[in-house]
């Protein structure tokens, strides 16, 4: 199932309506699509490397307002909805650990998963669930995405289609890269902070289910 999902997602990218479609993705995925849009904004990118900004920034703001319903999921559709949808992806055992961390780091969980593998609608369902503060929410949002989509929106329209070899083989570092120079504060503090943040992982790590 999941391959065929994957299969349509990419014969979007050649739809004469692609930007809605990839619009679309983006939004669904921040809430509960199986399918992330950087494989449907990589080919619209190498078809037409001018519009890439253009691309990123489409799949940036859709995916951020998919957020958004992600999060209304999460604060009052949670036992109804919320519930499912983990267990439908795989995430239930997943969700007491993002609970603990968002409560514990807040928006740099949120900043700092754009360097990481943990689903974005994850975050965004908790975020709701715990009642994080909808603005910081939004900005975190938009800095997440912006890091996970902007940059490869950026490297096609500065080199084009020869970039696609070096975005699949190292996009990963770049990601990293740009997000330690985003969140150094953020780390700088916590390692400042001392044994807290330590004792905070371990509390995570070992996080039991929540209650609202």
């Amino acid at each position: 199932m999941l391959r065929r999902l994957y299969d349509w997602t990419i014969a979007k990218a050649a739809h004469p309506q692609a930007e809605l479609w990839l619009a679309l993705v983006a939004f669904l995925e921040a809430s509960f699509f199986p399918v992330p849009p950087h494989p449907l904004l990589g080919l619209m990118c190498l078809a037409e490397p001018k519009k890439a900004v253009r691309f990123a920034a489409i799949a940036t703001i859709g995916s951020v307002l998919g957020g958004l319903l992600g999060y209304a999921i999460g604060h009052f559709l949670y036992d109804s909805v919320g519930t499912q949808l983990l267990a439908l992806l795989h995430l239930t055992e997943s969700f007491p650990k993002a609970a603990c961390y968002l409560r514990e780091y807040g928006v740099e969980i949120i900043v700092i998963k754009g360097a990481t593998p943990i689903p974005f609608k994850l975050l965004t369902i908790t975020a709701g669930f715990i009642s994080m503060p909808l603005v910081p929410f939004i900005l975190a949002s938009l800095v997440s995405r912006s890091i996970s989509f902007m940059i490869v929106g950026v490297l096609f329209r500065l080199f084009g289609a020869p970039i696609k070899r070096f975005i699949d083989k190292y996009l990963g570092l770049v990601t990293v890269g740009f997000v330690v120079l985003v969140v150094g504060g953020f780390i700088a503090a916590s390692m400042l902070g001392g044994g807290g943040s330590k004792q905070a992982d371990a509390r995570c790590e070992h996080a039991a289910p929540v209650q609202p």
